[in-house]
C-alpha cells in the first residue's frame, strides 16, 4: 500500500515509475500477477468479465444496483 500511496503523491515520472514497479513486484509476490502457481485444472479466468465466463448465469442474478451509491437516489 505504501507504493500505491507514493504513486498518488509522486511529482515526476521517475518516482511514479519506481512506485509502479514496487506495486507490480508486490502483486507478483502475492501471486496476483505472473505465471500461474496452482494446478487445479480450472480455467484461468483472471482478467475476464464475469458475464463472459461460465459464471455468467450467476452474475446475471446479482443485484448490482444495490452495491452502487449512485443508484440509491439522491441524499435528501
Amino acid at each position: 500500500m505504501n507504493a500505491r500511496r507514493i504513486i498518488g503523491q509522486a511529482k515526476d515520472a521517475t518516482a511514479i515509475s519506481a512506485a509502479r514497479a514496487r506495486v507490480h513486484a508486490a502483486k507478483v509476490a502475492l501471486g496476483e500477477r505472473g505465471p500461474i502457481w496452482w494446478e487445479d485444472g480450472a480455467l484461468d479466468l483472471n482478467r475476464h468479465m464475469a458475464r463472459n465466463t461460465p459464471y455468467a448465469d450467476w452474475f446475471a442474478l446479482l443485484d448490482l444496483a444495490a452495491d452502487h451509491p449512485s443508484s440509491k437516489g439522491s441524499a435528501g
